[in-house]
């Protein structure tokens, strides 16, 4: 087979497009000279908002920063314990970690990848039998693109009186049952990293609420604690969303829509082509759910008797001819050395565990084209037959 070179992610394509839009948005800022907090940053705070279906939306320096700040705006703090997934980027604990609370992990379900959610309330009930340890919040991720069960979700947050932290950011664009994400919980945490569905050029984030006073207290822990110049309400941070990025974002915001579309079309041509393969089980979209496709991941089942389990050959076969693939993620959270105070064990997860054998995330960008997926399809196949199938 002839070497093929695809991206996992292919920025230039898009970007290239947008060029005769992006420039002028760009000079205009430059041309105002108001970089920090400008106009296009209100706008597109409104713009975002209105599309998630909130109140407010808040924009901060990265997705990072969405998820720290969220949880001080939503009253966790020191000693706090935070549900949350042992399957996500580090960013979901080190935002736990960083204002002083204990993330709780609980597994995950086979089927979406995503927090299970009847162990969510086991988790809860386990907790409250010890009156010392308080479970403040349930920061949950909508893991690549695919939301979680929200219903159940926050009818546990209710019963029990948890904050909701949604960690969105995979999920730009998903909706459950007609809501977008973000639009549920306490605070919806976005990323702009490059490669989201909704990028930016460099990092920015943003929060999204239908709380007046979370919001109030956003914009100020996001401009150093501070309402007023020179007057502070109590220590913040240095974290907004530089002017430049707003504009891109506003810019980009229009065509999102389009985008995520296109995104769908290609996991339909993906599904149909490997749905027939042995071993490999396709994302799913349950009822009710739309998925954004920020990652398309296939799950390809381990077979523990061979030398190699068949994920790994699969990405080894598809990089050497030329096919770019990740996994997110090859080791879950509860096992980190970071983590190694928190007491968890392997064995304590073992869906989350399992996943880390099995779970590889495909090229996915609006701009990839049909024969390039049945390119990427034909190869995984062949793979898989010099394996045993």
């Amino acid at each position: 087979m002839t070497k093929i070179n695809i991206p996992l992610v292919d920025l230039k394509v898009q970007n290239k497009k947008l060029m005769g839009e992006l420039i002028p948005a760009i000079e205009k800022v430059i041309e105002s000279g108001n970089f920090i907090l400008g106009q296009d940053v209100r706008e597109f705070e409104k713009e975002f908002a209105k599309y998630c279906g909130t109140k407010y939306a808040v924009g901060v320096a990265s997705g990072t920063d969405a998820l720290v700040l969220g949880l001080i705006a939503a009253g966790v703090g020191e000693g706090d314990r935070v549900i949350t997934t042992p399957f996500s980027f580090i960013a979901t604990t080190e935002a736990i970690c960083r204002v002083g609370a204990i993330p709780v992990f609980v597994d995950i379900s086979e089927d979406t990848y995503n927090i299970d959610c009847a162990k969510i309330e086991e988790c809860i009930v386990a907790h409250k039998k010890n009156s010392a340890v308080r479970i403040k919040a349930i920061l949950l991720v909508h893991l690549y693109g695919l939301p979680c069960e929200m219903n159940a979700i926050m009818r546990f947050a209710r019963r029990h009186n948890l904050k909701i932290i949604e960690d969105c950011a995979q999920s730009f664009g998903s909706e459950y049952r007609g809501k977008k994400v973000g639009s549920f919980g306490d605070a919806g945490c976005f990323s702009f990293f490059p490669s989201k569905n909704l990028g930016c050029f460099g990092d920015g984030g943003i929060i999204t609420t239908n709380d007046k006073k979370l919001a109030e207290k956003l914009m100020m822990l996001r401009n150093h604690g501070s309402f007023k110049q020179y007057h502070y309400s109590e220590h913040g941070f240095n974290s907004r969303l530089d002017t430049i990025q707003a504009a891109i974002l506003r810019l980009k915001l229009r065509h999102v829509d389009k985008w995520i579309q296109m995104r769908r079309e290609n996991a339909l041509d993906y599904n149909r082509l490997l749905s027939s393969l042995p071993g490999v089980v396709a994302p799913s979209e349950p009822k009710g759910v739309r998925h954004s496709f920020n990652y398309y991941t296939i799950r390809i089942k381990d077979n523990a008797g061979r030398n190699e389990n068949a994920r790994d050959s699969v990405q080894k076969r598809l990089g050497k001819n030329g096919v770019a693939t990740a996994v997110y993620y090859p080791l879950s959270l509860h096992l980190l050395t970071l983590y190694k105070r928190l007491k968890y064990r392997r064995g304590d997860f073992p869906v989350s565990e399992q996943m880390e054998k099995e779970l590889l995330s495909l090229p996915m960008c609006p701009e990839l084209k049909k024969p390039q997926i049945r390119q990427i399809c034909d190869i995984i196949n062949d793979s898989l037959c010099h394996c045993g199938g």
